[in-house]
Protein backbone atom coordinates (compact mmCIF):
# COMPACT_ATOMS: atom_id res chain seq x y z
CA UNK A 1 0.00 0.00 0.00
CA UNK A 2 3.09 2.19 1.17
CA UNK A 3 4.48 1.56 -2.51
CA UNK A 4 1.27 2.03 -4.40
CA UNK A 5 0.85 5.69 -2.84
CA UNK A 6 4.87 6.37 -3.53
CA UNK A 7 4.15 5.43 -7.01
CA UNK A 8 0.93 7.19 -8.12
CA UNK A 9 2.41 10.56 -5.84
CA UNK A 10 5.72 10.41 -8.51
CA UNK A 11 3.85 9.43 -11.16
CA UNK A 12 1.40 12.57 -10.60
CA UNK A 13 4.72 14.86 -10.29
CA UNK A 14 6.23 14.01 -13.75
CA UNK A 15 2.43 14.63 -15.45
CA UNK A 16 2.56 18.25 -13.01
CA UNK A 17 5.88 18.90 -14.49
CA UNK A 18 4.77 18.97 -18.45
CA UNK A 19 4.23 21.92 -19.83
CA UNK A 20 1.10 21.04 -21.00
CA UNK A 21 -0.01 20.97 -17.45
CA UNK A 22 0.64 24.36 -16.62
CA UNK A 23 -1.31 27.65 -17.98
CA UNK A 24 1.71 29.04 -18.99
CA UNK A 25 3.14 26.38 -20.86
CA UNK A 26 6.39 26.47 -19.06
CA UNK A 27 5.58 23.27 -16.57
CA UNK A 28 5.70 23.83 -12.97
CA UNK A 29 9.40 23.00 -10.53
CA UNK A 30 9.84 19.76 -9.34
CA UNK A 31 9.46 20.70 -5.70
CA UNK A 32 5.77 22.00 -6.72
CA UNK A 33 4.70 19.35 -8.77
CA UNK A 34 5.96 17.15 -5.86
CA UNK A 35 3.98 18.96 -3.21
CA UNK A 36 0.87 19.42 -5.34
CA UNK A 37 0.81 15.72 -6.62
CA UNK A 38 1.49 14.41 -2.66
CA UNK A 39 -1.30 17.03 -1.28
CA UNK A 40 -3.84 15.82 -4.16
CA UNK A 41 -2.86 11.44 -3.58
CA UNK A 42 -3.58 12.25 0.40
CA UNK A 43 -6.43 14.28 0.10
CA UNK A 44 -5.38 17.29 1.61
CA UNK A 45 -6.11 20.38 -0.10
CA UNK A 46 -2.52 22.45 0.90
CA UNK A 47 -1.31 24.53 -2.49
CA UNK A 48 1.87 25.56 -2.98
CA UNK A 49 0.57 26.81 -6.52
CA UNK A 50 -2.63 28.14 -7.26
CA UNK A 51 -4.87 25.31 -8.66
CA UNK A 52 -7.16 27.98 -10.66
CA UNK A 53 -4.46 30.20 -12.08
CA UNK A 54 -1.32 28.05 -12.28
CA UNK A 55 -2.71 24.67 -13.71
CA UNK A 56 -4.30 24.60 -17.51
CA UNK A 57 -7.21 22.23 -18.31
CA UNK A 58 -4.70 19.01 -18.35
CA UNK A 59 -2.90 19.74 -15.14
CA UNK A 60 -6.60 20.08 -13.08
CA UNK A 61 -7.73 17.04 -15.16
CA UNK A 62 -4.70 14.87 -13.12
CA UNK A 63 -4.97 16.60 -10.18
CA UNK A 64 -8.64 15.10 -10.18
CA UNK A 65 -7.81 11.57 -10.76
CA UNK A 66 -4.97 12.04 -8.24
CA UNK A 67 -7.89 12.96 -5.51
CA UNK A 68 -9.69 10.44 -6.66
CA UNK A 69 -7.17 7.60 -6.46
CA UNK A 70 -6.20 8.97 -3.01
CA UNK A 71 -9.73 8.89 -1.60
CA UNK A 72 -10.48 5.49 -2.62
CA UNK A 73 -6.82 4.28 -1.96
CA UNK A 74 -4.46 2.42 -3.85
CA UNK A 75 -5.94 -0.99 -1.85
CA UNK A 76 -9.28 -0.47 -3.50
CA UNK A 77 -8.00 0.70 -6.76
CA UNK A 78 -6.09 -3.02 -7.31
CA UNK A 79 -8.96 -4.75 -6.16
CA UNK A 80 -11.23 -3.40 -8.41
CA UNK A 81 -8.98 -3.47 -11.01
CA UNK A 82 -8.54 -7.17 -10.55
CA UNK A 83 -12.08 -7.97 -10.24
CA UNK A 84 -12.70 -6.17 -13.63
CA UNK A 85 -9.97 -8.20 -15.12
CA UNK A 86 -11.76 -11.78 -13.97
CA UNK A 87 -8.40 -12.20 -11.48
CA UNK A 88 -8.82 -13.71 -7.82
CA UNK A 89 -7.00 -12.77 -4.93
CA UNK A 90 -5.19 -15.31 -2.31
CA UNK A 91 -6.66 -16.23 0.77
CA UNK A 92 -3.75 -14.08 2.19
CA UNK A 93 -3.63 -11.03 0.18
CA UNK A 94 -7.92 -11.09 0.63
CA UNK A 95 -6.31 -10.84 4.68
CA UNK A 96 -3.79 -8.14 3.81
CA UNK A 97 -6.25 -6.01 2.42
CA UNK A 98 -9.12 -6.78 4.36
CA UNK A 99 -6.49 -5.24 7.29
CA UNK A 100 -5.32 -2.48 5.25
CA UNK A 101 -9.22 -1.69 4.90
CA UNK A 102 -9.91 -1.94 8.75
CA UNK A 103 -12.56 -4.76 8.15
CA UNK A 104 -13.83 -7.18 9.92
CA UNK A 105 -12.76 -10.58 8.25
CA UNK A 106 -16.03 -11.86 8.14
CA UNK A 107 -17.00 -9.67 5.90
CA UNK A 108 -16.99 -10.42 1.92
CA UNK A 109 -14.40 -8.45 -0.03
CA UNK A 110 -15.81 -7.97 -3.28
CA UNK A 111 -19.23 -6.77 -1.58
CA UNK A 112 -17.15 -4.19 -0.01
CA UNK A 113 -15.38 -3.01 -2.64
CA UNK A 114 -18.16 -2.82 -5.19
CA UNK A 115 -20.53 -1.38 -2.39
CA UNK A 116 -16.90 1.33 -2.22
CA UNK A 117 -17.21 2.00 -6.02
CA UNK A 118 -21.20 2.29 -5.96
CA UNK A 119 -21.50 5.10 -3.13
CA UNK A 120 -18.18 7.30 -5.07
CA UNK A 121 -20.21 7.45 -8.37
CA UNK A 122 -23.02 7.86 -6.94
CA UNK A 123 -22.56 10.88 -4.51
CA UNK A 124 -19.92 11.87 -7.04
CA UNK A 125 -22.33 12.08 -9.77
CA UNK A 126 -25.01 13.60 -7.61
CA UNK A 127 -22.94 16.68 -6.36
CA UNK A 128 -21.31 17.41 -9.22
CA UNK A 129 -24.78 17.97 -10.60
CA UNK A 130 -26.05 19.66 -7.58
CA UNK A 131 -22.99 21.79 -7.59
CA UNK A 132 -23.32 22.85 -11.69
CA UNK A 133 -26.85 24.72 -10.26
CA UNK A 134 -24.83 26.94 -8.71
CA UNK A 135 -21.90 27.25 -10.62
CA UNK A 136 -24.02 27.72 -13.81
CA UNK A 137 -24.73 31.40 -12.68
CA UNK A 138 -21.05 32.81 -12.53
CA UNK A 139 -19.63 30.59 -15.50
CA UNK A 140 -20.12 29.22 -18.97
CA UNK A 141 -21.72 25.99 -19.27
CA UNK A 142 -18.63 24.36 -20.23
CA UNK A 143 -16.50 25.98 -17.65
CA UNK A 144 -19.55 25.12 -15.15
CA UNK A 145 -19.33 21.61 -15.67
CA UNK A 146 -15.82 22.03 -15.25
CA UNK A 147 -15.37 23.56 -11.83
CA UNK A 148 -18.91 21.12 -10.82
CA UNK A 149 -16.78 17.92 -11.32
CA UNK A 150 -13.78 18.84 -9.96
CA UNK A 151 -15.58 20.53 -6.97
CA UNK A 152 -17.22 17.31 -6.55
CA UNK A 153 -14.91 14.55 -6.27
CA UNK A 154 -12.42 17.27 -4.05
CA UNK A 155 -15.54 17.32 -1.44
CA UNK A 156 -16.60 13.89 -1.61
CA UNK A 157 -12.64 12.94 -1.19
CA UNK A 158 -12.10 15.55 1.82
CA UNK A 159 -9.48 17.28 -0.44
CA UNK A 160 -10.29 20.62 0.11
CA UNK A 161 -8.55 22.00 -3.26
CA UNK A 162 -10.59 24.54 -5.82
CA UNK A 163 -10.01 25.76 -9.28
CA UNK A 164 -11.84 28.97 -8.34
CA UNK A 165 -8.31 30.93 -8.44
CA UNK A 166 -6.61 33.48 -6.38
CA UNK A 167 -6.65 30.71 -3.55
CA UNK A 168 -9.87 31.62 -3.03
CA UNK A 169 -11.98 28.42 -1.56
CA UNK A 170 -15.60 29.00 -1.31
CA UNK A 171 -15.25 32.47 0.42
CA UNK A 172 -17.18 33.90 -2.77
CA UNK A 173 -20.46 31.56 -1.80
CA UNK A 174 -20.35 32.11 1.91
CA UNK A 175 -23.67 32.72 1.71
CA UNK A 176 -25.03 30.29 -0.97
CA UNK A 177 -27.15 27.74 1.13
CA UNK A 178 -27.25 25.51 -1.77
CA UNK A 179 -23.57 25.43 -2.15
CA UNK A 180 -22.29 24.78 1.23
CA UNK A 181 -25.55 22.32 2.00
CA UNK A 182 -24.25 20.24 -1.17
CA UNK A 183 -20.59 20.54 0.07
CA UNK A 184 -21.19 19.81 3.82
CA UNK A 185 -23.17 17.07 2.36
CA UNK A 186 -20.56 15.68 0.31
CA UNK A 187 -17.91 16.13 3.14
CA UNK A 188 -19.64 13.92 5.92
CA UNK A 189 -20.66 11.24 3.48
CA UNK A 190 -16.97 10.84 2.31
CA UNK A 191 -16.20 10.88 5.67
CA UNK A 192 -18.13 9.05 7.83
CA UNK A 193 -16.86 6.21 6.46
CA UNK A 194 -17.88 3.72 3.16
CA UNK A 195 -18.99 0.95 5.46
CA UNK A 196 -20.59 2.90 8.21
CA UNK A 197 -23.04 4.40 5.60
CA UNK A 198 -23.60 0.76 4.30
CA UNK A 199 -24.73 -0.26 7.45
CA UNK A 200 -26.94 2.89 7.73
CA UNK A 201 -28.53 2.24 4.47
CA UNK A 202 -28.98 -1.79 5.49
CA UNK A 203 -30.01 -1.44 9.09
CA UNK A 204 -32.61 1.43 10.04
CA UNK A 205 -32.85 0.95 13.69
CA UNK A 206 -30.00 2.52 15.97
CA UNK A 207 -30.55 -0.48 18.18
CA UNK A 208 -28.98 -2.85 15.17
CA UNK A 209 -26.51 -0.15 14.50
CA UNK A 210 -22.52 -2.06 15.24
CA UNK A 211 -20.71 -0.13 18.25
CA UNK A 212 -18.47 0.74 15.67
CA UNK A 213 -21.65 2.94 13.68
CA UNK A 214 -23.30 4.14 17.06
CA UNK A 215 -19.74 5.77 17.97
CA UNK A 216 -18.67 7.28 14.43
CA UNK A 217 -22.85 8.70 13.95
CA UNK A 218 -23.03 10.21 17.51
CA UNK A 219 -19.12 11.43 17.92
CA UNK A 220 -19.95 13.03 13.89
CA UNK A 221 -23.26 14.65 15.04
CA UNK A 222 -21.39 16.06 18.75
CA UNK A 223 -18.00 17.52 16.46
CA UNK A 224 -20.65 19.14 13.96
CA UNK A 225 -23.09 20.62 16.89
CA UNK A 226 -20.30 21.57 19.09
CA UNK A 227 -17.70 23.06 16.53
CA UNK A 228 -20.65 25.54 14.75
CA UNK A 229 -21.24 26.33 18.36
CA UNK A 230 -17.83 27.00 19.24
CA UNK A 231 -16.74 28.67 16.20
CA UNK A 232 -19.87 31.08 16.06
CA UNK A 233 -18.89 32.03 20.06
CA UNK A 234 -15.19 32.53 18.67
CA UNK A 235 -15.52 34.70 15.83
CA UNK A 236 -19.29 36.21 17.32
CA UNK A 237 -20.64 38.83 14.55
CA UNK A 238 -17.62 37.83 12.18
CA UNK A 239 -19.17 34.26 10.89
CA UNK A 240 -22.45 33.95 10.47
CA UNK A 241 -24.33 30.52 11.76
CA UNK A 242 -24.25 29.16 8.18
CA UNK A 243 -20.28 29.83 8.32
CA UNK A 244 -19.58 28.62 11.31
CA UNK A 245 -21.74 25.52 10.43
CA UNK A 246 -20.12 24.72 7.13
CA UNK A 247 -16.33 25.62 8.26
CA UNK A 248 -16.93 22.95 11.84
CA UNK A 249 -18.17 20.54 8.95
CA UNK A 250 -14.85 21.13 6.91
CA UNK A 251 -12.35 21.55 9.33
CA UNK A 252 -12.16 18.14 10.02
CA UNK A 253 -9.95 16.95 6.75
CA UNK A 254 -11.95 19.14 3.73
CA UNK A 255 -10.66 22.00 4.24
CA UNK A 256 -12.96 24.23 2.05
CA UNK A 257 -13.09 27.56 3.86
CA UNK A 258 -16.18 30.02 3.82
CA UNK A 259 -14.04 32.18 6.00
CA UNK A 260 -10.45 33.83 5.53
CA UNK A 261 -8.79 31.26 8.27
CA UNK A 262 -5.81 33.84 8.03
CA UNK A 263 -8.57 36.22 9.82
CA UNK A 264 -9.98 34.23 12.34
CA UNK A 265 -9.36 34.72 16.26
CA UNK A 266 -7.09 32.53 17.95
CA UNK A 267 -10.05 30.45 19.99
CA UNK A 268 -11.21 30.21 16.46
CA UNK A 269 -8.35 28.55 14.92
CA UNK A 270 -7.63 26.63 18.20
CA UNK A 271 -10.86 25.38 17.42
CA UNK A 272 -10.09 24.31 14.18
CA UNK A 273 -7.02 22.29 15.00
CA UNK A 274 -8.43 20.71 17.97
CA UNK A 275 -11.60 19.55 14.92
CA UNK A 276 -8.50 18.83 12.44
CA UNK A 277 -6.61 16.35 14.90
CA UNK A 278 -9.49 14.16 15.77
CA UNK A 279 -10.48 14.45 11.98
CA UNK A 280 -13.06 11.99 10.21
CA UNK A 281 -13.95 8.34 10.28
CA UNK A 282 -11.93 4.45 10.01
CA UNK A 283 -12.37 3.82 6.33
CA UNK A 284 -13.26 6.88 5.07
CA UNK A 285 -11.63 9.55 2.49
CA UNK A 286 -10.63 11.58 5.53
CA UNK A 287 -7.44 12.24 7.75
CA UNK A 288 -6.75 12.60 11.46
CA UNK A 289 -6.52 10.88 14.05
CA UNK A 290 -10.06 9.56 13.52
CA UNK A 291 -13.27 9.86 15.72
CA UNK A 292 -13.81 6.52 16.75
CA UNK A 293 -9.76 6.65 18.41
CA UNK A 294 -10.83 10.17 20.11
CA UNK A 295 -13.77 8.29 21.45
CA UNK A 296 -12.21 5.75 22.92
CA UNK A 297 -9.14 8.10 24.18
CA UNK A 298 -11.99 10.07 26.04
CA UNK A 299 -14.06 6.73 27.31
CA UNK A 300 -10.83 5.14 28.72
CA UNK A 301 -9.80 8.69 30.49
CA UNK A 302 -13.21 8.52 32.13
CA UNK A 303 -13.23 5.30 33.29
CA UNK A 304 -9.79 5.24 34.72
CA UNK A 305 -11.30 8.61 36.39
CA UNK A 306 -14.38 6.78 37.45
CA UNK A 307 -12.92 3.13 37.91
CA UNK A 308 -14.66 1.68 35.72
CA UNK A 309 -14.53 -0.63 32.60
CA UNK A 310 -13.90 1.32 29.37
CA UNK A 311 -17.10 0.43 27.33
CA UNK A 312 -19.48 2.42 25.26
CA UNK A 313 -23.58 1.37 24.76
CA UNK A 314 -23.60 -1.50 26.47
CA UNK A 315 -20.40 -2.87 24.70
CA UNK A 316 -17.17 -3.07 26.31
CA UNK A 317 -14.17 -1.83 24.69
CA UNK A 318 -11.23 -4.21 24.73
CA UNK A 319 -7.35 -3.47 26.34
CA UNK A 320 -6.17 -4.09 22.36
CA UNK A 321 -8.25 -0.95 20.93
CA UNK A 322 -7.26 1.20 23.74
CA UNK A 323 -3.73 0.29 23.10
CA UNK A 324 -4.02 1.03 19.40
CA UNK A 325 -5.58 4.39 19.55
CA UNK A 326 -3.34 5.67 22.55
CA UNK A 327 -0.51 4.77 20.20
CA UNK A 328 -2.38 6.73 16.66
CA UNK A 329 -2.66 9.95 19.18
CA UNK A 330 0.74 9.82 20.49
CA UNK A 331 2.35 8.92 16.80
CA UNK A 332 0.13 11.69 15.81
CA UNK A 333 1.36 14.04 18.12
CA UNK A 334 5.12 13.17 17.45
CA UNK A 335 5.43 13.48 14.34
CA UNK A 336 3.27 17.12 14.54
CA UNK A 337 5.87 18.21 16.88
CA UNK A 338 8.83 17.00 14.96
CA UNK A 339 7.47 18.59 11.82
CA UNK A 340 6.91 22.16 13.79
CA UNK A 341 10.48 21.98 14.77
CA UNK A 342 12.02 21.31 11.51
CA UNK A 343 9.66 23.98 9.87
CA UNK A 344 10.44 26.79 12.56
CA UNK A 345 13.99 26.24 11.74
CA UNK A 346 13.36 27.04 8.19
CA UNK A 347 10.88 29.65 8.49
CA UNK A 348 11.54 31.66 11.30
CA UNK A 349 9.83 34.76 9.97
CA UNK A 350 6.45 32.91 10.40
CA UNK A 351 4.62 32.77 14.13
CA UNK A 352 4.29 29.75 15.56
CA UNK A 353 1.13 29.61 15.61
CA UNK A 354 0.98 29.76 11.54
CA UNK A 355 3.45 26.91 11.54
CA UNK A 356 1.13 24.60 14.06
CA UNK A 357 -1.18 25.36 11.80
CA UNK A 358 0.56 24.39 8.57
CA UNK A 359 1.98 21.13 9.77
CA UNK A 360 -1.32 20.23 11.90
CA UNK A 361 -3.26 20.69 8.38
CA UNK A 362 -0.92 18.66 6.56
CA UNK A 363 -0.76 15.87 8.67
CA UNK A 364 -4.26 15.48 9.49
CA UNK A 365 -4.99 15.64 5.52
CA UNK A 366 -7.11 18.80 6.03
CA UNK A 367 -5.60 21.64 3.94
CA UNK A 368 -6.63 24.57 5.58
CA UNK A 369 -4.03 27.21 5.80
CA UNK A 370 -2.92 30.82 7.24
CA UNK A 371 -2.09 31.91 3.46
CA UNK A 372 1.43 30.65 4.02
CA UNK A 373 1.87 27.62 2.15
CA UNK A 374 3.12 29.48 -0.75
CA UNK A 375 5.67 31.44 0.41
CA UNK A 376 7.52 27.99 1.91
CA UNK A 377 11.23 27.86 1.08
CA UNK A 378 11.64 23.99 -0.31
CA UNK A 379 12.63 22.77 2.60
CA UNK A 380 9.43 23.40 3.99
CA UNK A 381 7.67 22.12 1.30
CA UNK A 382 9.98 18.75 1.36
CA UNK A 383 8.93 18.80 5.34
CA UNK A 384 5.34 19.32 4.45
CA UNK A 385 5.29 16.82 1.99
CA UNK A 386 6.86 13.93 4.29
CA UNK A 387 4.25 15.18 6.84
CA UNK A 388 1.13 14.60 4.73
CA UNK A 389 2.29 11.02 3.51
CA UNK A 390 2.78 10.14 6.46
CA UNK A 391 -0.50 11.10 7.71
CA UNK A 392 -2.22 9.62 5.01
CA UNK A 393 -1.05 6.82 5.79
CA UNK A 394 1.47 6.96 8.92
CA UNK A 395 -0.48 6.35 12.58
CA UNK A 396 -3.23 3.62 11.92
CA UNK A 397 -0.68 1.71 9.34
CA UNK A 398 2.33 1.88 11.71
CA UNK A 399 0.46 0.84 14.92
CA UNK A 400 -1.25 -1.71 12.80
CA UNK A 401 2.13 -3.32 12.20
CA UNK A 402 3.73 -2.93 15.80
CA UNK A 403 0.75 -4.11 17.47
CA UNK A 404 0.05 -7.08 15.62
CA UNK A 405 2.91 -8.66 16.45
CA UNK A 406 3.68 -11.35 18.51
CA UNK A 407 4.40 -10.70 22.09
CA UNK A 408 8.05 -11.81 22.81
CA UNK A 409 8.51 -14.43 24.55
CA UNK A 410 10.77 -12.88 27.51
CA UNK A 411 8.57 -11.45 30.59
CA UNK A 412 9.88 -9.74 33.03
CA UNK A 413 9.19 -9.33 36.58
CA UNK A 414 6.75 -5.87 37.69
CA UNK A 415 7.50 -2.88 39.43
CA UNK A 416 5.08 -0.16 39.75
CA UNK A 417 6.38 3.86 39.16
CA UNK A 418 5.06 6.76 40.17
CA UNK A 419 2.33 8.67 37.67
CA UNK A 420 1.21 11.84 37.75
Amino acid sequence: MVFGFIVVILTGTALLMLPVSSSTGKGITFTDSLFMSTSAVCVTGLACIDPGTSLSVFGKIVLAVLIQAGGLGITVIGVILIIAAGGRLSMGNQRLIKESLNLNSGRDLSRVIAGVAYMTILFETAGAALSYITFYRDYGTLDAVGISVFHSIASFNNAGFDILGDFRSLTDYNRDIWLCIVTSVLIIAGGIGFFVFSELKEKKSFRRWSLHTKIVVTVTLFLIIAGTLLIKLSEGSGASWLESYFQSVSSRTAGFATLPTGDMSNAGLLVLMVLMFIGASPGSTGGGIKTVTAFVIFKRIVSVILTRHCSAFRRNISDKTVMKSFTVAAMALSVIITAAFLMSLTEPDFSMQEIVFEVVSGFTTTGLSMGITPELCVLSKIVLVFTMFIGRLGPLTIATIWLNRELSDVKYSEEDVMIG
